[in-house]
This record gives structure tokens, C-alpha cells and sequence, in this order.
């Protein structure tokens, strides 16, 4: 039936190098049919870089079955930037590997998965694809990180498992009240916009704060319904403009989807309405508290349809599969940092008695450990939370590390340590103190070498490098205050 709709399917790029299953091209029928139903005008066709950044192009809707079965070139250089978006590899000479076939921005070519279509719910004539990253031959982009979540997902699915996520995250929404958009202020990166707040903080979780923070409280809450994504709930956090919110399960790959999504999606939908959302762990304004990203997290059994986690018993305690999983994300935690903390501010979230973590624990149901045990009556809700992100992370890194590392564990039959029950005074491990550390860390693990190969930590490595080193060459508001009038 699919195929009937696209006579030249089989010649087509996407068929001759049968990039879609049976359930992608069902997919791709259907969303055809919506785009003509709904007289959409413009798809937009994005792929997550190596930051989880969407970037992409717009296409008119005439044209669009051309570009599902035949994909769309985009320029190769958008993966070989920082996050101020300079190219860091040098593209007109020499490369060194893995990057070597991105010399000259050669093109890349995005293929729409065609299960991620959406219409944007804040602009009703355009529709939306999630892409990926393929070359000229047909062949993955090894440097794409939703490939590597897609091959760790495969690796689960060898076992018989498949990972189950649900999303906590955490965002400050302000009023705009300046983006400063004067050419004199189009630099790279360009200055913050100046912002108001719409609520004071501190009075966690109460009713007046809610009822203060309704507009954008709705306004978020219809982006996320319009976008297909599992809302559950919407929560007036610690800080001042700060808001939680938490999605349903969902199964793969798909958690990680939904975080690109659902970051680029408020962002836009918050900025046609006067308001500034950002995911930024700790932005540099009074007063403001830090966000986290804590990633829920089981196993399903694929035969069964049974919570890996759960013994299935009286005891309510974590199953042996689950403690090992466990495990594996303590034993690799430290090296974890770089994918699931890859910013310079996030380290300034751990700190103690602050209900994020600082060292690498597990514990049951205690929010101040990395990893916090959730042990339920209901079977198929326990889960690990693992509360070490930064909201900032790219989703397809941080779901990466995930299942490498608790899937090291199931291998090895790892063993996790006792329980902590106070983690900010228990003698362990540290968890890395700034983005230098997590990048060492990082740089020297035999297991993320072994894991995603040299390649991929080196090209990694660099582009997080050229990070620190442009920090490192400004001077701070803390450098000047401390030396100007001293020395």
C-alpha cells in the first residue's frame, strides 16, 4: 500500500539503499495525506548535531515526497562546530580522522524518519521531520549521535531488552524584555537578551506560584499536547521563573527524540509570546537556582513485555538485572560526564545539600544520590532515576551512555555497592568538578575507546575542547573584581 503512493520508491535513494522499513514508508503515507488535508505550506526537515541542537531546512510542501525518497543536502561543516558555532576542524586543508570525509563542507544528505512527523503546533502550516544523517554511499554518518543512540538501542535489542525512558527536566521561563538585536550586537556568539522574571522563588510547589506562572504554564502545556508529547504533569519549581515538567515513558529511542523536540519546541513557541525559555544548568542572574535533566530509566523484556527492574515479587526490591544495570552506571558515571553534563556551567549544579549529586552513589528513593531507586508496589514503575544530568545535554549522548553503561554492567555482572543514605557525607568517589576534569575523564576512558571507538572520542574531544579553550581566553566578571583594583 505504502509503496503505491511513491511509484518511484524503488529507484529512489531511500529504496536503493533501503534506509526505511515497512513502518517508515506506512508513516510516510500518512503523513503525505496530512500535509495535503491540512494544506500544509513548508516541512521543515532537522537533524540533532552533536550539541542536540536542531538544525536544518525548510522546504515548500509541493516538493516534499521528492525530498522524503530522495533526501535533502545539507552542509557537512554543521557538524564540526562548537557551541558558538564555529567550525573547529580545519575544513579547506589537511583533517585529521574521523572528519576526513567532511573536507571542503562536502554534503551530507538528511532522510526524514517519517514516525517523527509533526505539525508545529505554533505554526499550523508547517510540518516538521526528524532526519538522518546519511552520505553519498547510503552509509550512517558515524559522527551522528542519534546513530550511535540507534546502535546502543540495537545492542540492548541483542539481549532481548529494550530501554524504557521518562523525562524530569527542568527550565527557567522569562518575560522578554530586550533581545538586543542592534547590528552592533551581531557578534558570535551575540549578547544575552535582557529578561524579567515572572514569579519569585522559593516557595516550592505552592498555588500562588502556579497560579502566577499560568500563561506560560498553558502555553507550554498546549506546545507539548500539539507536539505529541507524553506530558504528565506541570510544576512550579525551587527558583524564581523556574518550572519542572515530566513525561510519560516511552520506549528506545524515543526519549531522546522527545527532549530535541520538546527543547527547540518551547523555545520557539515561548519566543512568539514575549517570553525567553532556557534550559541553560545555571544562568548567570541573581538569585536564579540550578536546573537538572534526571533521566527515568528501565528494561523491558522483549519476550514477556515484563519490567526487567522488577522482581515481580512481595519484596518490591530492584531485580537483579536492575542492579547491575545499576552498577554499570556507577562504575562508568565519571566518564559519562562529558555526554551527560557537556557544559561548562553544569558542574556548578553539584553542589552539596542542593538535591543534586556530587558524588557517585546510588540510594533508595534519596534524592540527594546520583542514582535514586524508585521501589513500587506496581511492578512495571520501579526504575532508576539517574539525577546527574544537565538539561543542556545532548539527549542522544546522555541516552547513549545509558545503555553502554548499564549494558557493561549486565555483561560483566557487575556488582553495585551498598545503598548511601547520606550521600553529601559518605566517603565516595567525586563526581568530575568542572568540564576540564569530565573532559580528561572522557579522554582517557578505555571504555568509552573501547565502546565508540577512537574516532569518535577524538573528533568528540576536540569539538568540546575548542569549548574550554574560547572560555579560558575571556576574562570572567570574577577576574575583574578580583584583580582589577588589587594589582
Amino acid at each position: 500500500m505504502a509503496r503505491r503512493a511513491f511509484p518511484e520508491f524503488v529507484k529512489s535513494y531511500v529504496g536503493r539503499h533501503r534506509l526505511w522499513s515497512d513502518e517508515m514508508l506506512e508513516a510516510a503515507e500518512r503523513a503525505l495525506s496530512l500535509i495535503k488535508e491540512k494544506s500544509i505550506e513548508h516541512v521543515r526537515l532537522s537533524f540533532a548535531d552533536q550539541h542536540g541542537i536542531l538544525r536544518g531546512k525548510t522546504v515548500v510542501a509541493t516538493e516534499i515526497e521528492s525530498f522524503l525518497l530522495s533526501g535533502c543536502t545539507i552542509t557537512s561543516s554543521l557538524l564540526l562546530k562548537d557551541t558558538s558555532h564555529r567550525t573547529v576542524f580545519p575544513i579547506w586543508s589537511n583533517m585529521p580522522d574521523p572528519v576526513t570525509g567532511l573536507r571542503g563542507a562536502s554534503d551530507m544528505v538528511m532522510i526524514a524518519d517519517p514516525r517523527t512527523f509533526r505539525v508545529l503546533s505554533w505554526n499550523d502550516k508547517t510540518a516538521w521531520f526528524l532526519c538522518d544523517l546519511y552520505s553519498a554511499d547510503g552509509k550512517p554518518v558515524p559522527l551522528s549521535t542519534r546513530q550511535l543512540a540507534h546502535e546502543a538501542n540495537q545492542k540492548l535489542a541483542s539481549r532481548g531488552l529494550t530501554f524504557i525512558g521518562g523525562l524530569e527536566v527542568e527550565l527557567h521561563v522569562f518575560k522578554l524584555e530586550d533581545a538586543h538585536l542592534t547590528p552592533d550586537l551581531s557578534t558570535q556568539p551575540g549578547p544575552p537578551p535582557s529578561i524579567s522574571l515572572l514569579s519569585h522563588g522559593y516557595q516550592y510547589l505552592t498555588e500562588q506560584r502556579m497560579d502566577q506562572l499560568a500563561p506560560v504554564m498553558d502555553l507550554i502545556h498546549e506546545t507539548c499536547v500539539g507536539m505529541n508529547l507524553p506530558i504528565r504533569s506541570l510544576e512550579v519549581e525551587f527558583g524564581p521563573s523556574q518550572i519542572e515538567l515530566t513525561f510519560g515513558p516511552v520506549e528506545g529511542i524515543g526519549i531522546a527524540d522527545n527532549m530535541v523536540l520538546l527543547r527547540s519546541a518551547i523555545k520557539q513557541s515561548c519566543r512568539r509570546h514575549g517570553y525567553h525559555a532556557t534550559f541553560m544548568c545555571r544562568p548567570q542572574l541573581q538569585n536564579i537556582f540550578s536546573s537538572g535533566w534526571h533521566m527515568h530509566q528501565s528494561l523491558i523484556e522483549s519476550d514477556s513485555g515484563r519490567n526487567a527492574f522488577a522482581t515481580h515479587a512481595d519484596n518490591r526490591e530492584l531485580s537483579d538485572t536492575g542492579k547491575q544495570f545499576a552498577a554499570g552506571l556507577l562504575e562508568h558515571a565519571r566518564d559519562s560526564c562529558l555526554f551527560t553534563t557537556p557544559t561548562v556551567t553544569g558542574y556548578k549544579r553539584y553542589r552539596p545539600y542542593s538535591l543534586a549529586p556530587t558524588g557517585i552513589a546510588w540510594g533508595r528513593d534519596n534524592r540527594a544520590a546520583m542514582l535514586r531507586v524508585i521501589e513500587t508496589d506496581d511492578s512495571e514503575a520501579v526504575r532508576i532515576e539517574n539525577r546527574i544530568g544537565d538539561p543542556a545535554a545532548n539527549p542522544y549522548l546522555y541516552l547513549t551512555s545509558q545503555i553502554i553503561s548499564g549494558l557493561d554492567g549486565l555483561k560483566n555482572a557487575l556488582v553495585p555497592p551498598e545503598f548511601t543514605e547520606a550521600p553529601y557525607e559518605t566517603d565516595i568517589a567525586q563526581l568530575p568538578q568542572s568540564l576540564i576534569e569530565a573532559l580528561a575523564a572522557f579522554r582517557t576512558s578505555a571504555f568509552y575507546r573501547s565502546s565508540l571507538g577512537d574516532d569518535f572520542v577524538n573528533y568528540y574531544c576536540s569539538i568540546k575542547q575548542a569549548e574550554v579553550d574560547r572560555f579560558f581566553s575571556e576574562v570572567t566578571d570574577w577576574e575583574q573584581r578580583e584583580y582589577f583594583d588589587l594589582f
